[in-house]
């Protein structure tokens, strides 16, 4: 489909026009005859002068009419490329059927708590979440995923995509107390429902990884559930490591450190969106949750026609060039000798 990005600025097409009706000429301006006083020309052959000079002058006007073409051509080119042509070329976009998932990370300072062990060597929390959430990205196929992640505030730290392998980086790359100490489960729950909200109703998950209470925060836990529950958004909680005691290490040596989980408040929080709540003492009761998952019904596909424009403004404005060029080269006009050919030939 043709169409012009800029159409308006076709108004510009009668400016040189009126410009030369009403602009005021200088004064003393003349026509280029006049009838002043006349001088009588002597001449043997005044008749023969007068014929050429006839001849002549319709050669000049020819070129002249020539001129005053190119100039109009000129102009028109020059205000079809400014109205930029373009031809619609329709394309249409399909993504397939998946889930939409928000992972909310909690990346407090108990995050380094070294409460798991992997091989017989204690590992950190944050070390344990990133290794499980990393192979559950890679089984995402097909999945828009996005990540919050949260301590004493609230982050979006990747939209929702399908590209999963970008996805699992920025998953690699999440430290503890990247976003505080403190524990804004709330805000965390506010922030993932307002990306999910955006999403075709259907599948949308937010899957809330914490170790702690809700510590930090203007936003309730309680409420942020019931915006969700609201927009058709299912919360699973995970509570992650031990309660009481727990390994930290803290300036160089290890120290033994009391946590707690609120247990209550993750498992209403799930229950008020139609979620579940998981204990995860080891690695194994983090992996649950692909079960809950893929029993939801997916988002349907989507399909959305965009119009692609291929700009068609370079043809106008090269032969808006040419004539330019035409016009340097002969600014007086073009010459009577060609005119002379042409008749003659």
């Amino acid at each position: 489909m043709f169409s012009f990005h800029w159409p308006l600025a076709a108004l510009l097409l009668p400016l040189p026009l009126l410009i030369w009706k009403f602009w005021p000429r200088p004064h003393g301006a003349t026509d280029a005859y006049t009838h002043g006083d006349r001088s009588t020309l002597l001449h043997p052959a005044l008749g023969r002068l007068a014929s050429t000079f006839i001849a002549s002058r319709s050669l000049t006007h020819a070129g002249n009419r020539l001129h005053i073409l190119m100039l109009v051509l000129l102009w028109v080119t020059l205000v079809l490329a400014l109205m930029r042509p373009q031809w619609l070329e329709p394309y249409t976009e399909v993504r397939t059927e998946g889930y939409d998932l928000m992972l909310a990370v909690d990346t407090s300072r108990s995050m380094e708590a070294l409460d798991f062990s992997v091989g017989g060597r204690q590992v950190t929390r944050m070390a344990v979440i990133k290794g499980v959430l990393g192979r559950f990205i890679e089984a995402r196929e097909g999945d828009r995923i996005g990540i919050v992640v949260f301590g004493s505030q609230a982050f979006v730290l990747s939209p929702m995509t399908l590209d999963a392998r970008a996805a699992y980086n920025l998953v690699d790359s999440i430290v503890a107390r990247m976003a505080g100490d403190g524990t804004a489960i709330g805000d965390a729950i506010g922030l993932g429902v307002k990306k999910l909200r955006e999403r075709p109703e259907g599948s949308r998950v937010l899957i809330l990884v914490t170790d702690g209470e809700n510590t930090e925060g203007s936003l309730p836990p309680r409420l942020a559930a019931r915006l969700a529950a609201h927009e058709g958004i299912r919360i699973y909680t995970i509570g992650v490591g031990s309660k009481g005691l727990v390994p930290f290490m803290e300036n160089g040596r290890m120290t033994q450190v009391k946590m707690e989980i609120d247990e209550g408040l993750l498992t209403e929080v799930a229950s008020i969106t139609g979620g579940e709540y998981f204990r995860a003492t080891d690695t194994s009761a983090l992996e649950q949750i692909y079960e809950r998952i893929d029993a939801l019904e997916k988002t349907q596909a989507e399909s959305r026609s965009v119009m692609i424009p291929k700009p068609l403004y370079r043809w106008p404005l090269g032969i808006s060039l040419l004539l330019l060029l035409l016009l340097g080269l002969f600014p007086d006009g073009i010459p009577r000798a060609w005119f002379a050919r042409r008749a003659h030939g």
